[in-house]
């Protein structure tokens, strides 16, 4: 046992704690001392207050009623009018989880309920809002943690040991590296790799999703990098270009944590298993399998935003809200004993959207800011939010009016969101007329992941979920489509209608084949509403091309552009001024700049304009390149 649970263990009345653990940074303590468990009188607030770190009293699992009569008790203590539909306990870390339509009425008056069946139970309930649209996915995720909770323990108690039992590969001088293994100059495959004497970290483990053979994936052969030196691996965001490749470092050896946002876990587990599909459908080898992504979720621990929590013995970490899309986080890393401190961005939008607040700018502490850049060109500046919805409303009017069909090509998660958001404010206040907004590929599952997370919503998306009736996301213009079936029947239909599909770029998934089927007739439009890279066949549209072969086996259909092509300015990334209102309003005013996750021109104007304007060292590393910031 490490030197901290001893410590604590002294402090406490000798033979109260049965046992002492680690879950990650944060300790544990079990009793089957029944009038402790209920009441401490102060002694585990007072040892949060001597060790600053978070301490846990909950009762011996041999002292917990059955989860059957435990069941019982929590039906009959809660009010029918909560109504709770989901009961899930984890036995072997003596919690149960309670899913209730109206969470404040299971919780009772300040809490009240809760104490009730800690007294009556000797479980240590908490209480969860049921989602509004139910996902299998995250009814798997659940299932996947508590059948492997003894797993799951001792693998969050190794956890804490490396936390805690100190230096392993010996202090000799203090210094902080990054290796740039993805997203140098390039949008797409963010990998990069922190050292310090002590730690090996990997910020981020994405894919280029323009590009489909090796080069689409990190320099993981690059010699710095060692997976079985590996401590961490931080997920700033579920979009496959920061995450697509998790699942191959367990499939190589990787066994350690894997931190991140709730909703980015759910989020890119979902995500990956439909890049193993789409892979399939291509006639590929997937490059890991869903066992490699049950194994990412099973050792992925999770981190609320301004949750501090140590990560390795000299690296502390702490998510903030960074815009982007559901669960997005920018990553503070403080590092060694107040040594340096380092914010990594991800992708983050510096502004309100209609699903997000916007980007936080106040930390304790900044000395290095490492920056996402995707439109940080000077020409890269977006025009206001109420001009892009009067031109979506025009849009839909116009193909409507011709009896058409528009095609909005979307990202899973975040840019799908967005338009439903905007789409269902525009009918509600009578903008534009109602219309069937019919939603395929990934964009049903994510929202359900959406309606499961509100409180990383925005204050007004929040309070309309809140609301059953006024939920957004269950307007009953929203259709789903939910097999081929549905889409070739929905192609075949003579009514005008919207059509959300993945993927965003075009490169895989249903919005190929709508696009297939759509592209020859001018009664149709196609809005493109997020960043296309080079290579993409998205971007080959933008472009103007205007013949495109597509195979199928042995055969191959030529297919005519003549659907009218638009663009929708409202990106999940923060453009030009943004970026740079973000650097001048940062607290506290970082020393260094770091650069990545953009086109080289783009990057080395922002670059440019930063140094100019304010005076700070700002850089642009290429792939493979390494940085000393400390």
């Amino acid at each position: 046992m490490a030197d901290i649970l001893k410590e604590i263990l002294a402090d406490l009345p000798n033979g109260i704690i049965s046992d002492a653990a680690f879950e990650a940074a944060n300790i544990v303590l079990y009793t089957k001392d029944k009038d402790f468990f209920l009441d401490n009188k102060g002694m585990i607030r007072d040892l949060v207050s001597k060790f600053k770190k978070r301490v846990e009293l909950r009762p011996d699992p041999s002292i917990a009623l059955s989860e059957e009569k435990a069941k019982e008790i929590i039906q009959q203590t809660i009010p029918a009018e909560a109504k709770v539909d989901n009961i899930l306990f984890d036995s072997q870390r003596s919690l149960v989880t309670i899913e209730a339509e109206k969470p404040g009425l299971a919780i009772g008056k300040q809490g009240a309920l809760l104490r009730e069946l800690r007294e009556k139970i000797f479980w240590v309930p908490t209480v969860k809002r049921t989602p509004a649209i139910r996902s299998q996915l995250i009814e798997n995720i659940r299932s996947v943690l508590y059948e492997n909770s003894d797993y799951r323990k001792k693998f969050l108690h190794k956890v804490g040991h490396r936390i805690y039992d100190g230096w392993i590969r010996g202090k000799q001088h203090e210094w902080i590296r990054a290796t740039y293994l993805g997203s140098g100059r390039q949008v797409g495959r963010s990998c990069i790799l922190l050292q310090t004497p002590e730690s090996r970290i990997l910020l981020d483990c994405g894919i280029d999703p323009a590009r489909t053979d090796q080069e689409s994936y990190p320099f993981l052969e690059a010699p710095e990098f060692k997976i079985d030196e590996l401590d961490a691996v931080i997920i700033s965001h579920a979009h496959l270009d920061h995450c697509g490749i998790v699942p191959l470092l367990f499939k190589y050896g990787y066994t350690g944590p894997v931190y991140c946002t709730a909703p980015t876990r759910d989020t890119m587990a979902l995500l990956q298993l439909d890049f193993v599909k789409l892979m399939k459908n291509d006639g590929k080898e997937p490059i890991y399998t869903s066992d490699e992504v049950k194994q990412m979720v099973l050792h992925t621990v999770t981190i609320e935003y301004e949750e501090v929590t140590d990560v390795t013995p000299d690296v502390r970490v702490t998510f903030y809200n960074a815009g982007h899309i559901l669960g997005s986080a920018l990553t503070h890393l403080h590092i060694g004993n107040g040594l340096h401190n380092i914010l990594y961005t991800g992708d983050m939008k510096f502004g309100k959207t209609n699903l997000l607040d916007p980007a936080v700018m106040k930390f304790p502490r900044l000395e290095t800011l490492m920056m996402e850049s995707t439109y940080g060109g000077k020409d890269n500046v977006l025009p206001p939010e109420q001009e892009q919805d009067d031109l979506l409303a025009d849009i839909i009017k116009r193909t409507v009016e011709r009896r058409g069909k528009i095609l909005i090509p979307v990202l899973g998660s975040g840019r799908a969101q967005e338009v439903m958001i905007l789409m269902e404010r525009l009918i509600r206040t009578g903008f534009m007329e109602p219309v069937n907004v019919y939603i395929d590929g990934m964009v049903w599952d994510i929202t359900a992941i959406h309606t499961a997370y509100p409180e990383y919503l925005n204050i007004h998306v929040r309070k309309q979920i809140f609301h059953k009736d006024n939920n957004p996301f269950l307007a009953p213009f929203f259709k789903r489509i939910g097999s081929g079936k549905e889409r070739q029947q929905l192609l075949e239909e003579t009514e005008p209608c919207v059509i959300l599909a993945t993927s965003g770029m075009l490169v895989g998934g249903p919005s190929v084949e709508y696009f297939r089927n759509l592209a020859p007739s001018d009664r149709n439009s196609m809005v493109f509403s997020c960043f296309q890279a080079e290579g993409s066949l998205g971007k080959r549209i933008q472009q103007g091309e205007k013949q495109f072969t597509f195979r199928d086996g042995k055969n191959h259909e030529i297919v005519e552009v003549n659907i009218e092509i638009f663009k929708l300015e409202i990106s999940g990334h923060s453009d030009r001024k943004q970026l740079m209102s973000f650097v001048h309003k940062c607290e506290p005013r970082p020393r260094k700049i770091i650069l990545n996750h953009g086109e080289s021109s783009r990057m080395i104007d922002l670059a440019s304009s930063i140094h100019k304007m304010n005076r700070i060292e700002t850089i642009c590393p290429r792939n493979l390149e390494a940085v000393r910031i400390k």
